[in-house]
């Protein structure tokens, strides 16, 4: 009898401290192709800005002029990108202009 409530006790704990099944859903890592289209298709953002953080990370803005959401994509070499912030109210100055930097 101890041991079955023992192993009762033990089996509904791990499924109280299990993260809730929508957060297991929408995970922040996939490939980027997917990702890509998924920004394309469902938040109509484009690639914005782009630039290496170190030797191996490639850090991506995409954004939405329409909208002003924004998502900030790292793809690592082996084509996995991983979502590091999302948005709103994007906005894009063209620091040259207003500097009067001729390009």
């Amino acid at each position: 009898m101890f041991k079955r409530t023992l192993s009762s006790a033990l089996v509904f704990g791990m499924v109280a401290l299990a993260p809730p099944v929508h957060a297991q859903a929408v995970p922040g890592c996939q490939t980027r192709e997917h990702l890509v289209q998924t920004l394309a298709d469902r938040y109509n953002e484009s690639l914005d800005s782009i630039g290496l953080q170190g030797p191996e990370l490639l850090l991506e803005v995409w954004s939405a002029q329409d909208t002003g959401s924004f998502t900030v994509l790292i793809t690592k070499p082996n084509g996995i990108s991983c979502v590091v912030a999302t948005g709103k109210n994007w906005h894009k100055f063209d620091l040259q202009a207003k500097q009067g930097v001729a390009g």
